[in-house]
């Protein structure tokens, strides 16, 4: 016994004699060193974990021993996430400039050799998705266009990935993801399906106060993956988003009514051919800039908003059938007029002829 203390009394004053069938825990401030097992017949060994001693049920010194025991204390959100971008064109880079400058760790992989410009921002790029897996991210956000989602996920190796990571879109379209994700993904796997209604054009000078929709479809009970989804959630918020949390069939019914309809507006118009004067008015200005917008994104996004969202076609119904209302009231004023044209120069004319007779 007097052995023991004096073998620990220097580097580990806070290890005493223990009776039996008692346990001690070491305090906080001893997390993150050196595990240490002792045995006076066999010597001293090192693991780094969290610590925990007990007294066995013996006499023996020789069974008193250290042994590891996970914490349980509550998990804070990490202040720093593994964040792998899948899809590293042009929003996903956009995105990663600002998970970098939070601190995060950025892993990237795309079919095009991104390697260089991920380099620029200090993300690390891998042009095979195997290696990219390897490297266990936390979070894996796919930044693909809406049409090659499908190929792209059933092309990720998830064997390679840990069974309780977090599954991210930011697809403009919610329902779609969600069903693709619960239908694919391993059931382990945390499902946030996300629409930061911003893009590198809109979100140039800032995110603050630009809307981020979010709906948690499928995260864990425990508190390392409740933090882990609010700390990926943090990144938006912490950049002034307004968040709000909405479920992925709501998000579309509203997307529909708005975030289609602008793209069909934006398209309609650049095919109608607006141009610049020296006499622009200030909505007419509103109108060129909506065209320059739009015509920015590509026609495969577009396509993608009208095939992948339900309430899309409804949607174009009721602009053509505002449209034809729109038309068809313009042409009952303008046949009202003419009506009241003709048969006003018919009365003029008769009183002209009267006026004539008399005379």
């Amino acid at each position: 016994m007097n052995m023991v203390s004096s073998l620990f009394s220097k580097s580990c004053p806070i290890v005493k004699l223990l009776p039996q069938n008692l346990s001690l825990s070491l305090p906080d401030t001893f997390s993150g060193s050196k595990c240490i097992s002792f045995n006076t017949q066999i010597g001293v060994n090192f693991r780094s974990k969290s610590l925990q001693i007990k007294a066995m049920e013996t006499t023996s010194i020789n069974d008193y021993h250290i042994e590891t025991q996970p914490q349980t204390h509550a998990q804070k959100a990490p202040t720093s996430l593994k964040i792998a971008v899948i899809g590293f064109g042009n929003y996903g880079q956009f995105l990663a400039k600002t998970l970098v400058r939070q601190g995060h760790t950025v892993l990237a992989h795309s079919r095009t050799d991104y390697s260089y410009a991920a380099g620029e921002l200090g993300v690390s790029f891998f042009s095979d998705p195997h290696d990219l897996c390897e490297e266990h991210p936390e979070v894996v956000v796919l930044c693909t266009s809406i049409l090659s989602t499908t190929s792209v996920l059933k092309s990720i190796p998830f064997q390679r990935l840990r069974r309780s990571t977090l599954f991210v879109d930011v697809l403009s379209v919610k329902e779609f993801p969600r069903n693709l994700f619960l239908e694919i993904l391993p059931e382990d796997f945390d499902i946030l399906c996300t629409h930061p209604m911003f893009g590198p054009e809109s979100g140039r000078n800032g995110w603050a106060g630009l809307p981020f929709v979010y709906d948690k479809v499928r995260i864990g009970n425990d508190d390392l993956r409740i933090s882990r989804c609010g700390g990926f959630l943090d990144v938006f918020a912490r950049e002034g988003c307004r968040m709000v949390e909405m479920s992925c069939v709501e998000h579309d019914k509203y997307a529909a009514e708005s975030q289609f309809i602008t793209h069909t507006m934006g398209r309609i118009l650049e095919r109608f051919g607006l141009e610049s004067s020296s006499i622009n008015t200030k909505g007419y200005e509103t109108l060129l800039k909506l065209v320059e917008n739009t015509s920015k994104d590509s026609f495969d996004l577009y396509v993608g908003l009208f095939m992948y969202n339900n309430n899309a076609m409804e949607q174009l119904e009721k602009l053509e059938s505002a449209f034809q209302s729109l038309k068809r009231e313009l042409s009952g004023n303008l046949h009202t007029l003419c009506r009241r044209k003709l048969f006003e120069d018919g009365i003029s004319e008769e009183k002209t002829r009267g006026a004539k007779a008399a005379f």
